[in-house]
């Protein structure tokens, strides 16, 4: 095959695979990250202490991560069925790819939260300030850079499973390397999208760490930081309620 019939293939794929991971992605922040925080605040000692539901949703999610994305993809096409109207092609792969990413990236939510300094918490307590003000003046700001990193990790691991998605027919780049370099012994072609899919990677996985380091200097994760926000708050009281 000429890279004139490569061409237009390759760039198709791409803007497939681009079109399944940012759908994928989008959703799996919107559901995953108040999933993470629910699992932090319902905790023990959380300030929605519910040992119940706490164990209820971190049953549901583990079962969830541990599927493998083949069997989940299987599991659901029905689903996506009937969400889309069909199991094949770029729309109907978004929905598994969502489904698995929710629970992977809501324990990395979960994990970044942790990470918060509780003091922090406290004070805005102390000041007045609800549990909507403590999760939107604290847990998120100063888990940012965390949640960038997450967010990166999410996204290099959709682009792994919309690759592998490509071999039920989903379309993309997975989808390229097995119909035309596995089955038509294409290995040029095959080998080109492999080499495409590394520098997408390498590009997503830079360009989130570089976010995050520039997060975590602006907001100075260091030792005074926090004592500058909370200043910052407490000469808002407004604002803590």
């Amino acid at each position: 095959m000429t890279w004139s019939e490569m061409q237009p293939l390759l760039e198709q794929a791409c803007w497939d695979t681009l079109y399944m991971v940012g759908w994928s992605t989008l959703i799996a922040v919107v559901a995953g990250l108040p999933l993470g925080i629910l699992l932090v605040l319902t905790d023990r000692g959380g300030l929605l202490q519910n040992t119940v539901l706490n164990k209820l949703i971190g049953q549901i999610v583990n079962i969830a991560r541990s599927m493998p994305f083949i069997i989940l993809m299987v599991a659901l096409m029905g689903f996506t069925r009937w969400m889309t109207g069909t199991t094949i092609g770029r729309d109907a792969a978004i929905v598994p790819l969502a489904i698995g990413a929710i629970p992977f990236f809501a324990r990395l939510v979960e994990t970044a939260v942790r990470e918060v300094d509780g003091g922090l918490v406290e004070a805005v307590q102390s000041m007045g300030g609800n549990i909507w003000t403590v999760v939107r003046k604290v847990l998120v700001p100063e888990s940012l850079p965390s949640l960038i990193s997450s967010t990166t990790t999410t996204i290099v691991t959709l682009i792994g499973y919309s690759a592998m998605a490509g071999t039920v027919g989903a379309g993309g780049l997975g989808d390229i390397a097995i119909r035309y370099g596995y089955q038509r012994f294409e290995t040029d072609l095959m080998w080109i999208t492999v080499g495409i899919l590394a520098v997408v990677i390498s590009v997503i996985q830079f360009a989130g760490d570089y976010a995050a380091r520039r997060l975590h200097h602006r907001g100075g994760h260091s030792g005074s930081a926090p004592k500058l926000r909370l200043l910052k708050l407490k000469t808002s009281p407004s604002q803590a309620s």
